[in-house]
């Protein structure tokens, strides 16, 4: 399996992380298995933004899958493929925190940069 296919299972789970901190967090006493999300939409501050990163890592998974998948269909060069899956992962684990701290021009910045990533993987391709 290549970097970049490994890349895809992080991404696919990444999200996960921020929903763990959204609910979790401040020792998750409001937790509330039976009905998660109506007590995810009822969180605010910080809390609230790692709910929001994690739905936006689940929104960013499925280009960046078919970009992967679709590279490689392609035959674009492993390493090449493997630096823009690379890239993306990275950028999203910065774009969660950057959410998760409300540094919203940077976040947003850092969101452009791993859709950039995600065209990289499709112009090579072409």
């Amino acid at each position: 399996m290549t970097t970049a296919y490994w890349c895809v299972l992080i991404a696919a789970y990444l999200p996960l992380a921020f929903t763990g901190l959204a609910k979790f967090g401040a020792g998750g006493r409001d937790f509330d298995n039976r009905a998660p999300r109506a007590m995810l939409a009822r969180l605010d501050g910080w809390r609230a933004r790692a709910n929001w990163a994690q739905a936006n890592g689940f929104e960013a998974f499925p280009p960046f899958a078919a970009a992967v998948i679709i590279a490689h269909l392609a035959a674009v060069p492993q390493a090449r493929i493997d630096l823009l899956a690379l890239s993306f992962i990275g950028l999203r684990v910065v774009y969660g925190v950057l959410y998760i701290a409300d540094l919203a021009t940077l976040r947003s910045i850092v969101w452009i940069a791993s859709v950039g990533c995600v065209i990289g993987l499709f112009v090579s391709a072409a």
